[in-house]
């Protein structure tokens, strides 16, 4: 029986196969995730959901106007936001203030106008931008936004101008257009807000997931030092190729299955497959401005939260995404931007 099955299953898969394609191969599988059902062992519905996606955000933007604000005894540059609606950075940034912000009575203060929204608990930027069918990286621009890029709750964030009115209003594909996540959104607004007074949950040293809604610390400081992810054929380098297109880093050819290796020390920001050009995409936070990225992987072995060693196997490299031949994806970033890894790695013989 057990043999007549097989033969039954072997004819069924056979007949799949459409005709006259002697060529055929199925497609790879979709990577697998750490927070995939298969691996965590319970029902989807259960299974953890981007943290962009764990706290919805109910859009609360008010109209704040232009003009001055004289400043008070006992005023501080918290309290001027919450009297005059506008966010305390955009009002240091506009007014020359730094870190420790200090003002003194009778000052006066340029108030920047537009349309604030005020930070909620477990709120992502990437959450924000998307409720107001706005760019996220618009919203960093426009409130000097830094390291660690957490929010915190009660912040004013500026809206741009070209933002929605009535973003209740935008259609569901008016929506999607708006919202065109990339890894830079990820580094940069990920992470769920926290309260006054509130730290950041540690990274893990396992391989269990993290819930959505915490908001994990980054490592303090990195000394820049990177080894080879995988050890293979560059297919593509860094820079220009030529009719606008740019590769923010190298493609490496190698074998499908091979095991993807951390560049570095780290904790990851982002495991998982919402940019589609990536597929299967792990991100690693190494502190002090530097991210590295591995894209095109089959399967995915580490999840958001958890640290790394250099060396470490956070994944298996295949052909997710938008490529047709096994390979990996690699990128160095540093204060958000893209470098040339061949200048951070060994040379190799």
């Amino acid at each position: 029986m057990r043999h007549i099955a097989i033969l039954t299953l072997l004819l069924a898969v056979t007949a799949c196969i459409p005709p006259g394609r002697a060529d055929y191969a199925p497609p790879p599988p979709p990577p697998q995730l750490l927070t995939d059902p298969v691996v965590l062992g319970m029902a989807p519905a259960q299974a953890p959901t981007s943290t962009w996606q764990a706290a919805p955000v109910k859009p609360n933007a008010q109209q704040v106007e232009s003009g001055t604000y004289i400043v008070q005894p006992g005023d501080t540059l918290r309290g001027i936001a919450n009297k005059t609606g506008a966010g305390s950075q955009i009002i240091a940034s506009a007014n020359g203030l730094v870190d420790p912000y200090v003002i003194h009575s009778g000052q006066r203060l340029k108030i920047t106008g537009g349309r604030y929204h005020s930070v909620n608990s477990g709120e992502t930027g990437i959450a924000i931008a998307r409720a107001y069918g706005a760019p996220w990286r618009e919203l960093v621009a426009l409130n000097a936004l830094e390291e660690p890029y957490i929010l915190r709750v009660g912040q004013k964030l500026l809206l741009p101008a070209s933002a929605p009115i009535d973003p209740a209003s935008l259609s569901i594909d008016q929506r999607a257009a708006a919202f065109n996540l990339d890894i830079d959104d990820i580094v940069t607004g990920s992470q769920p807000a926290l309260a006054d007074g509130a730290t950041a949950r540690e990274p893990s040293d396992w391989r269990k997931a993290i819930t959505p809604n915490a908001t994990i610390a980054t490592p303090a400081g990195f000394s820049g030092r990177f080894q080879w992810p995988v050890d293979g054929t560059v297919l593509s380098s860094f820079g220009s190729k030529g009719g606008g297109k740019v590769n923010d880093g190298l493609n490496i050819g190698v074998a499908r299955g091979t095991p993807i290796r951390a560049s570095a020390d780290g904790v990851v920001a982002y495991s998982g497959d919402e940019i589609g050009v990536f597929g299967g995409l792990i991100l690693i936070n190494h502190g002090s401005g530097w991210v590295t990225a591995y894209g095109h992987a089959d399967k995915l072995n580490v999840t958001r939260g958890q640290k790394v060693k250099a060396g470490d196997i956070i994944g298996l490299a295949g052909e997710s995404g938008y490529v047709q031949q096994p390979q990996l994806h690699f990128e160095i970033r540093k204060d958000r931007k893209p470098v040339d890894p061949n200048i951070h790695l060994p040379k190799r013989g």
